[in-house]
């Protein structure tokens, strides 16, 4: 059954890869769905913006591997693949930046890891009450072999970046079917 799953992969690497990005990205937003849902830790705002490259990718592979298994265009799938190579690329980034805030390495934004300061005027004091964030974004909520969920997401968002590069370098490698 494995040298099935690598014979496909040989035979159709667009394919293959655009499955991956899928699976991947699905058992991901799952992952933190339950950990936000089932066991009610809440995400921090910069946990938030790191699955938007979540929701533009895993719809996009999906659509490259029903591209892929229907002849879509070399071209087509190809750009379908920088595209998410450069969100799930820019998404580790953002991760790594997440994950050295959590290790206390640089600052974090202000809005959820950084102390009220500068009061001032009684309205200035209450429009940054209003505007703190209660979950804190340099505190991981949670450790799992010593790496936080932030850190888990620079590898996973950077593995598919690596995935829809080789999908990109494959699509275009792919030949053209005929014209009648």
């Amino acid at each position: 059954m494995m040298t099935d799953y690598l014979a496909l992969t040989r035979k159709d690497p667009p394919f293959t890869a655009a499955a991956i990005v899928v699976i991947v990205g699905v058992l991901t937003i799952g992952a933190v769905y339950y950990v936000q849902y089932v066991m009610l830790l809440a995400p921090c705002p910069l946990c938030l913006e790191q699955r938007y490259a979540f929701y533009v990718c895993v719809p996009l592979a999906a659509l490259l591997w029903l591209g892929a298994s229907h002849g879509a265009s070399r071209k087509i799938l190809m750009l379908g693949f920088i595209v998410t190579a450069a969100f799930m690329l820019w998404n580790s980034g953002l991760a790594t930046y997440h994950a050295g805030v959590e290790w206390k390495w640089w600052q974090g934004p202000t809005d959820c890891s950084g102390p009220i300061d500068k009061l001032g005027s009684v309205t200035n004091m209450m429009n940054q009450l209003q505007r703190i964030s209660l979950v804190r974004c340099d505190e991981a909520a949670l450790r799992i072999l010593g790496i936080s969920l932030s850190g888990y997401d620079a590898l996973v968002s950077l593995f598919l970046a690596l995935v829809s590069a080789w999908g990109a370098k494959a699509a275009w490698a792919r030949q053209e079917p005929e014209e009648l």
